[in-house]
């Protein structure tokens, strides 16, 4: 078996130098997912605590399994804006009577778990989860609905989660609302369009309008539970299909609907045994420079990542700047392309397609490492038909069927963000480490440009140009950018779905693909023309 071979020397002070930059850059990242876990803050947490109610994260803990993990999704969305970090809500996949679910938690600590657009989107994330790899969906309802100043950007898109829901469930993919508490206006729409609805006894509040909007619109008298109390939804508008006396019996009863389904993966199971790598996944800290512009050898990933360190490399002596091959991670089969110098080539281009349309062929998910700069610029490339290759690249992995999950683990630039299955290209997951970017190119090269781009507009209208003013729009404009593609700024608007420890990427990926597990397997047969 091909038994990769690690460089990396442990003992160097390279080593400990990476090791020691890239622990203080976990640490902030810790920092700042601390502050998600905190909600809303001590004052709010207390006076949710005062009115005998679980917190959020302590609902989706008691669902999960005894012991079982939980991958939270986009922890720091909305991180650096006006909006709380973790977007009031909480989602993420886990074990839920012996099946992988993703669950959305809403957080009431948290301006009463009122919707913000961040809030919005990481929920339609969640729910696009749930459909691309045919996972049941649970909903944890305790929300006030849209955050009313800011329902303009709200409002429209909020919509789509009601219309997700029901395109979930016409695909037969199960839908439950277990409801702790408000569920109104717009949000009375979650429990109603799931397949299952349990509410709780005296704090489910489920209605359209409230005793305020009721007495405004109609003149009638109507207290909370008359309206919208799990009690009357239970007895008369049939809207709960099941009672819950509190919080922990909604709990079971949600443990037991999923018990129930009969739920079965239609992929296969893992065809191999799970075997630890030869080497410590610690050892990552020490490969990664703190400057993502130093490369760095995937394959030393790959060694404290695949089963058994075990990797078989396709066209290792061609498109050497790509390393793609075959390995398996907790026992399931992958195709593997990762960066290896930056840029990608012509002969990179096409060693990806080939890979891909093998990877389809066989029904073999794939795994995607980030660390490109983009496609090769120059007379002699573009002459040489990078364009062409390239196009290929993309078109492989645009009309790919079969599951990707994607890695950002040094930088994510240009078009090679693209034919790496970025964002716009729907891999099932994707995850960055963090001290990755994300941008057009990198800070320096974008501002560069532009000050190219100013200096010809300068010359060709005969207009004297200032090189000091330019300098100073340069140094701003780098400086922009360089705020706007790490690793933080790129999650918080929910580019990826979150950042990891790089030890933990064997754990991530495992249970990524397990879960991906749940849908079919099958590779695409039908891609665009290739343009030869």
């Amino acid at each position: 078996m091909p038994v990769l071979r690690s460089q990396l020397d442990p003992s160097s002070e390279v080593f400990r130098d990476n090791r020691t930059a890239l622990l203080t850059m976990i640490g902030e990242v810790e920092r700042q997912q601390a502050l998600a876990v905190a909600g809303g803050g001590e004052k709010y947490v207390q006076r949710h605590r005062d009115r005998g109610k679980l917190l959020a994260r302590e609902r989706i803990e008691l669902l999960l399994d005894r012991d079982a993990p939980f991958l939270e999704l986009s922890t720091l969305a909305a991180w650096g804006t006006e909006f709380t970090v973790g977007a009031s809500v909480i989602t993420g996949i886990g074990v839920v009577s012996g099946v992988e679910c993703v669950m959305i938690a809403h957080d009431p600590t948290v301006r009463g778990g009122t919707m913000n657009p961040i809030s919005v989107r990481k929920i339609l994330r969640a729910m696009e989860i749930s459909r691309l790899n045919r996972l049941p969906l649970i909903n944890l309802v305790e929300s006030g609905g849209a955050d009313l100043p800011n329902q303009r950007e709200v409002f429209v898109q909020a919509g789509r989660i009601f219309h997700d829901l029901t395109d979930l469930s016409a695909k037969r993919i199960p839908t439950i609302a277990l409801v702790f508490g408000n569920s109104t206006a717009g949000g009375a729409y979650v429990p109603a369009m799931c397949d299952y609805a349990v509410l709780v006894d005296k704090r489910a509040k489920v209605f359209l309008g409230g005793p305020p909007l009721v007495k405004m619109a109609t003149g009638e008298d109507a207290d909370d539970e008359e309206l919208g109390g799990a009690d009357m939804h239970s007895r008369v508008s049939g809207l709960s299909d099941y009672f819950a006396i509190d919080e922990f019996d909604a709990i079971r009863i949600g443990r037991q609907i999923v018990a129930d389904l009969g739920w079965r993966k239609l992929g296969p199971a893992p065809a191999k045994s799970s075997i630890e790598p030869v080497y410590d996944p610690e050892e990552l800290l020490g490969l990664i420079s703190p400057d993502f512009r130093i490369p760095f050898d995937p394959r030393e990933v790959l060694a404290r990542v695949a089963d058994g360190s075990v990797f078989d490399e396709y066209k290792p002596t061609y498109g050497t700047s790509l390393v793609t091959g075959w390995a398996s991670v907790h026992g399931y089969p992958v195709g593997v392309l990762a960066n290896a110098r930056g840029v990608l080539f012509s002969e990179e281009a096409k060693k990806a397609s080939e890979f891909i349309l093998l990877a389809n062929h066989y029904d073999t998910p794939l795994i995607f490492l980030q660390n490109t700069t983009g496609y090769m610029v120059g007379k002699s490339y573009e002459q040489g038909g990078i364009i062409k290759d390239g196009a290929k690249m993309i078109n492989a992995v645009a009309n790919s069927e079969v599951p990707h999950i994607t890695i950002n683990i040094g930088a994510s630039f240009g078009a090679g963000n693209y034919g790496m299955s970025g964002r716009a290209y729907d891999p099932r997951l994707m995850f960055a480490w963090p001290h990755s970017r994300l941008a057009v190119m990198g800070a320096q090269q974008l501002a560069g440009v532009m000050s190219i781009v100013a200096k010809n507009a300068a010359e060709s209208t005969g207009r004297p140009f200032d090189a000091e003013a330019d300098e100073k729009r340069r140094q701003a404009i780098e400086e922009q950018i360089e705020r706007e593609s790490q690793a933080m700024a790129v999650t918080a608007q929910l580019y990826d779905d979150g950042i990891i420890d790089p030890r933990d990427t064997r754990t991530v990926l495992g249970i990524a693909l397990s879960a991906v597990h749940s849908a079919p397997v099958r590779g695409s047969h039908n891609f665009g023309v290739f343009r030869m």
